[in-house]
């Protein structure tokens, strides 16, 4: 039976590079693949899947809360590779567990675990409880030299809580962190924060 991966890590982990990869040696050897992103990440294109490092692709497969992944035609697809996989649903996770079933064919997703609040995405989560193989990508802290597990979402460099969990970027908003400099920085948002408050009462 094929595997179900997830492969996770903070921003600027090198993720969709490795994705990118993986995808570029399957199709050297001369197999189809098949690409998928939400389609809520228009970040760099509506089909583009983009690194860092400047190396890109064009999506297969957008998916939408519509898409019926089990309906589409797998036939001779080698491998099903996904990028930001925490913005799938978890019916759409559970499709792709499906697919490696039916198909056999693997898919490889990867994502981010958790958000700027340290809360798992619903299609972290549940790829967490479904998935065969479970690997971190692992990146350095902004700030330190650990390794990074969360990711710090900040405004002209000063940590952030506010907001909804989904908010699209890249470094301009997200820093990735160890969690000791993540609450070194979430309290020292709250004191700037306190101190503008006196010196406005003032």
């Amino acid at each position: 039976m094929a595997k179900l991966y997830f492969r996770y890590g903070t921003v600027g982990s090198a993720k969709t590079l490795n994705l990118l990869a993986v995808a570029h040696n399957y199709r050297q050897q001369g197999k189809r693949i098949v690409l998928l992103k939400p389609e809520l990440d228009t970040r760099f294109g509506r089909e583009r899947i983009k690194s860092r490092a400047g190396l890109e692709m064009d999506a297969d497969i957008l998916v939408s809360p519509e898409t019926k992944l089990l309906e589409m035609d797998w036939d001779d697809i080698s491998c099903v590779l996904v990028d930001e996989a925490q913005f799938i649903s978890s019916v759409h996770i559970e499709e792709l567990r499906k697919i490696t079933l039916i198909k056999n064919i693997p898919v490889i997703c990867y994502g981010l675990r958790s958000d700027f609040r340290t809360r798992l995405f619903e299609g972290s989560r549940r790829l967490m409880e479904l998935a065969d193989s479970i690997e971190e990508v692992k990146a350095t802290c902004h700030y330190c030299n650990r390794k990074s597990i969360v990711n710090l979402k900040h405004v002209n460099g000063i940590a952030a809580l506010d907001g909804p969990s989904v908010q699209l970027g890249t470094e301009e908003k997200y820093y990735p962190v160890c969690y000791k400099c993540y609450v070194d920085q979430i309290e020292a948002a709250s004191n700037i924060a306190l101190l503008a408050q006196v010196q406005d009462a003032n």
